[in-house]
Order: C-alpha cells, then structure tokens, then sequence
C-alpha cells in the first residue's frame, strides 16, 4: 500500500513512513494510492464481532508490510482497552430512523480518543523497533490536544507539545492538557484561534531544517493514520442496522473536515452510505463552499460548540484532491490562492462532484441550546453543543434512509453550556473526578513562531 500526496510533488511513503511523517514535504496531505473496496459478503461478516475484530479486518489493507498481523492485533487490543463501554462506539435511537453514535467513552471523553489511542500504539511500536526519537507537535481546538497527550505521555521516545488557542477551549478540555505530570508532554497556550494554531504547526513542518532537527512528527488529523482509525465505527455502526442489505447516512458535526473525510473513505471502501450530511456551527466555512462554491474563510466567531470553531478546515484538501480527480497541482494551486489571497473558487465540475457525496447544514447558538434541551425532554440523552449541532442538522435530513448521528463527545467536556441549555450541570466520571483539583502546567505564548522554535528546541535538547 503506498500513499501520494495531495499536492503531488512529496515522495510516495508506505504506511508507516507516512504515518510518521504526518504532512507531506510539499505541504500537502497522505492520502492512500488506491482505496481498498470491501464486498458485500466481508461487510456482511462483520456483524456480531468486537469492535476490536472489526478493526482488524477494516484497516488491515491499509498497512501493507509496515505491523504484521498479530502486532496489529496487539496494538488494536491495547488501544481500546481502556474505554469505558464495551462497545465502544455503542448506538442509541433518539427518534424514528435517527440514531445516536456514542463516541465518547474514551479515556478524555471525546471521538478523538477512537484514532489518538491507535495511533499511540502505533507509533510506540514502530519507533520501539526503529529507537527513533520524535517530536510530536500537534494543533488543538480542545479535543485533539487531551486525547494525544493521553495517547503519548510518558514514553521515553516521544515529546509531545500540544498549541491551543488561549481561553479558546472549555476548562474541562484545558484541564485534560495541562494537569498530565509526566516530563515528556507541554501544553502551550498560543494566542490566537484555532486557525492561529494550525498555522504555526503547517509553519513548523515546512521548515525542513528545523523539521529534520528535531524529529517533527504530526497527530492532527492531517495524520492519515487518525482518519483511518475513524473509518472503523462507521462500518460497524452501519452493519448493527443492517448494512451491507439497506443503506445509511450518517450527520457529522465537523470543523476540519477529518471525521466526515473518513466517512467518505468508508463510502469508497463498499459501505453503502447514501448521504454524508456536514453539520456546522456559525463558523460554517464548510456549508457555504459547498452553497456557493466559494472558499472564504471570515474570521472565527468564539462558539459554545468550539471545538468547531474553525475557517481553514485542513481535511477539506483530502477531498478536493479527488473531486479535482487527483490532480496535485490543481490543489496546491488552490492552496496558494488561498494562502495569497484568503480564498479561492472550487470549479463547477469540482464542486458537482463533491455535492453527490456530501449535503450541509447549519446551527445557530440559540439552535444548538434549543436541541440540547429539546433532546434531553424527548429522549433523556443530554447531548454535548458539538452533537446537538449534529443533531439538530440531521434533523433536516432524516427520510426513508436510517440516519446516524456522531455524537462526539461527552457532555461533561462543556458543563457551562449544557447546564445554561437544561439546567442540568453534567458531572465528570468518577475516574476523572479530581481533575479540578490537580495542578496545572502551561506555556502561555504570544503568536511568534521564532519563539515557539526556540521553545521547541530547548525541551527537547535538540
């Protein structure tokens, strides 16, 4: 299995290789050379197992020679060893062909946890086999940051600095990143929005020098690792009502376009998905290129769901690259003009292809409380603001077809606008009982990427 860059012009990697080199040399994103299809007898067989035996048999075509197969077997059993649910990724009708998937019963309560463990794992034994030492700098709007520090903290081979936007994230999520005790992990405090972040990451890979100085590696989900580890409840979700025999659609509630990007995925790979339905809050960069087909982003307006507060959604360039028939340098032209001119315009042909695969939608603040309290009367389940964004928007799309619903994280991540929805103040799990009384430790920092380096180098010796 080998995997190209969006842009076209980085060298083609194998798994591994492209695993731990996270973004490409020319900017771009790994995506695989060909999608492994799945037929309707091997989606069919993967009713009734764990979710662990489902992962197997859904990622294994992607991994080539990089783990053999019982090492992947131990990785996918490690990684989801310590979730709170049996099941995992468990499903919950809310209304008649509406479904609920459960994503947060991980170890920091969000979908995040799905890929951040697996990735953990993987990366652990590959750089056990190699002794390689790396340097993980990842981009946080609040989820990704706790679930990659809980994925990589205390590994002697791996130093892990996670850029969040400052008073940008609920306090629960800047909890999960800055109380970790352990010396190989640093929360930075970055002023800016998420955008800001994501920014100065890009920058930091795009330094090759500085990139090859300190062993740069990459777990956002410009990570094709982390898509592929989402790509699992997708299939599962779908078999329990009833796939490969009926279809499903699934609402994502999406910022950066990963999780509904391996939507897409399992789409390609044989699942028979009838709708991806993109649900955005009032950031909806997402829902008005596809109304317009223009790419503009606006500015981040701060959210209650701000783990979707974004305007540069990074995955949206995995997409492109195959509505633009894989073309890398229609995208890195597209890439340019967005970076010289803040925007750019997707081509009709571009823009009708990505329609057929995907339909949007919007929540408003008032919306997104509205479906929270409303939710909670009709079905007892008390939603966090990302999954009510979900859910309100799914809402508009539920027919004939069941409608599954990702529900992202738990709603305890943001007590503050739950309670204000209901009433109701959702309480932390017990094993997470005392994380407001633990200390915290964080860098707070000025948006300078020379500092930030110079940051970089001192902790890492390096």
């Amino acid at each position: 299995m080998r995997y190209v860059s969006t842009r076209g012009a980085a060298p083609v990697l194998n798994f591994e290789e492209a695993m731990l080199t996270g973004l490409a040399r020319d900017g771009g994103l790994y995506v695989p050379e060909t999608i492994p299809e799945m037929s309707a007898d091997e989606i069919a067989a993967l009713a009734g197992l764990s979710y662990e035996e489902a992962a197997f048999r859904v990622m294994r075509p992607f991994l080539g020679e990089s783990f053999a197969d019982d090492e992947l077997g131990v990785i996918i059993s490690r990684a989801y060893a310590g979730f709170g649910h049996a099941a995992r990724a468990p499903l919950k009708q809310l209304a008649p062909n509406h479904f609920l998937l459960e994503l947060f019963h991980g170890p920091t309560l969000a979908f995040k946890d799905f890929a951040m463990q697996l990735i953990g794992q993987l990366f652990q034994t590959a750089l056990a086999r190699s002794g390689q030492k790396i340097t993980i700098v990842g981009a946080t709007s609040g989820d990704t940051g706790s679930a990659a520090i809980e994925a990589f903290k205390g590994l002697d081979n791996v130093d892990v600095f996670i850029l969040f936007p400052h008073g940008r994230v609920s306090e629960v999520q800047r909890r999960q990143m800055t109380t970790p005790s352990e010396a190989n992990v640093h929360a930075i405090a970055l002023d800016g929005d998420f955008d800001t972040c994501q920014g100065r990451l890009k920058d930091l890979f795009n330094d090759f020098e500085f990139r090859d100085a300190v062993g740069l590696a990459g777990v956002n989900s410009i990570n094709w690792a982390r898509v592929l580890a989402q790509v699992v409840y997708y299939f599962t979700s779908a078999v329990s009502l009833g796939a490969p025999h009926r279809k499903v659609s699934f609402t994502v509630p999406t910022g950066n376009f990963g999780d509904i990007f391996a939507g897409y995925i399992a789409r390609r790979m044989g699942l028979p998905i009838e709708t991806l339905v993109i649900a955005t809050n009032q950031n909806d960069i997402l829902h008005r290129a596809l109304e317009t087909g223009s790419y503009t982003p606006t500015g981040v307006v701060p959210s209650i769901s701000p783990s979707m507060d974004i305007q540069v959604s990074s995955n949206f360039e995995r997409a492109l690259f195959d509505a633009y028939g894989r073309d890398g340098a229609a995208v890195a032209q597209l890439m340019d003009e967005l970076k010289a001119g803040g925007s750019f315009a997707i081509s009709q042909g571009a823009l009708e292809s990505l329609r057929e695969t995907f339909a949007t939608g919007r929540a408003s603040e008032a919306e997104t409380s509205a479906t929270i309290k409303a939710t909670l009367a009709a079905t007892g389940e008390l939603l966090c603001p990302h999954s009510a964004v979900g859910v309100k928007v799914a809402s508009e799309h539920v027919g004939a077809t069941p409608m599954i619903t990702l529900a992202t994280a738990h709603p305890a991540k943001f007590p503050d606008a739950v309670e204000a929805a209901t009433g109701v103040r959702p309480g932390l799990p017990p094993r997470m009982a005392d994380l407001f009384d633990r200390e915290e430790r964080v860098t707070r920092m000025a948006d300078d990427l020379d500092a930030l380096k110079s940051l970089i180098r001192e902790r890492t010796g390096r």
